[in-house]
């Protein structure tokens, strides 16, 4: 579903065919997880094809290199640049992009030395789809902020998200909520969460989270549309006692919640902060509305 013989990737330097690439079976990428991606969205607009936030995107994929001393020497101006041809090359507008950068092969547990640039793309709808979903909380918490750096979006991290998403998808759930090590809700497998509770939004706080880029998007949207949003530390109980919640990701964009363990959102999803919010964060990142944020 990811590719096709014709597909191309960028790979080591140059445009290459995906089923003809390989990588070292003795990088520590895939031995240990020390690696650092992206996942940034695309999208067919009247003024072409526009790449949604790739400068904060691109930015955030440097500051995980910087932390993880992954040796990495692209600026954001050229990785922006070879996206975009990457895109043109697939004929793709509408997609979905995975930078990710490989590290040397190195069996020690200190960094490698050296690195790869992988970019792909594909058409990819919402990685959540459109209905509402039913959640679970995990028994797996999200991984303590003092054991690592939760920002970064490193590879071995998303271990977390597997475990938590195998947990409740095989109880019959749609998705997992996990808890921070104090117990207040920090965020899904791979999406940050808001509630609504009497009109008002709120949003766990930067800190113990995938500080998300629709995230921060949303919480500006909120301010332009006049919509109440507060950040702050929250429990599982006080979100089962919300009118209603959502969740927002690159891949999954805005996506409701129906559910919450037993808990049911008392609120009608047409009629929430959420169900707007949904139609506006569109409209931003195909370039409709009229005052537009930065890019």
């Amino acid at each position: 579903m990811y590719y096709n013989d014709e597909t191309l990737i960028f790979y080591n330097g140059q445009f290459v065919k995906a089923k003809d690439a390989s990588t070292s079976v003795y990088g520590q990428t895939l031995h240990y997880g020390n690696g650092v991606f992206e996942g940034i969205r695309s999208y067919k607009t009247s003024e072409g094809t526009k790449i949604f936030k790739a400068k904060e995107h691109y930015e955030r994929l440097k500051f995980g290199a910087e932390v993880m001393d992954i040796e990495f020497k692209y600026s954001v101006e050229e990785l922006t640049e070879l996206t975009y041809e990457l895109l043109e090359r697939n004929n793709l507008a509408d997609a979905y992009i995975r930078p990710i950068v490989v590290t040397g092969e190195n069996m020690g547990v200190f960094s490698a030395k050296g690195s790869e640039l992988i970019i792909q793309c594909w058409e990819w709808g919402k990685l959540m789809g459109d209905k509402l979903l039913k959640v679970k909380t995990s028994r797996f918490q999200r991984p303590n902020p003092k054991s690592c750096f939760v920002e970064a979006k490193v590879t071995g991290h998303y271990i977390n998200s597997i475990l938590a998403s195998n947990e409740v998808k095989k109880a019959g759930y749609d998705e997992a909520l996990l808890l921070d090590m104090n117990n207040n809700v920090a965020e899904c497998s791979g999406a940050n969460v808001f509630m609504e509770k009497e009109g008002v939004l709120y949003t766990p706080p930067r800190g113990h989270i995938m500080a998300g880029i629709t995230r921060a998007t949303v919480i500006e949207l909120c301010q332009e549309e006049g919509i109440p949003v507060e950040e702050k530390h929250f429990t599982i109980d006080e979100l089962k006692q919300a009118d209603s919640a959502f969740f927002t990701g690159t891949a999954a964009e805005v996506v409701g919640l129906q559910s919450i363990d037993e808990y049911q959102f008392p609120q009608a999803w047409e009629q929430s902060h959420g169900s707007k919010l949904m139609k506006v964060y569109k409209e931003e990142v195909l370039g409709l509305r009229k005052h537009c944020l930065t890019n």
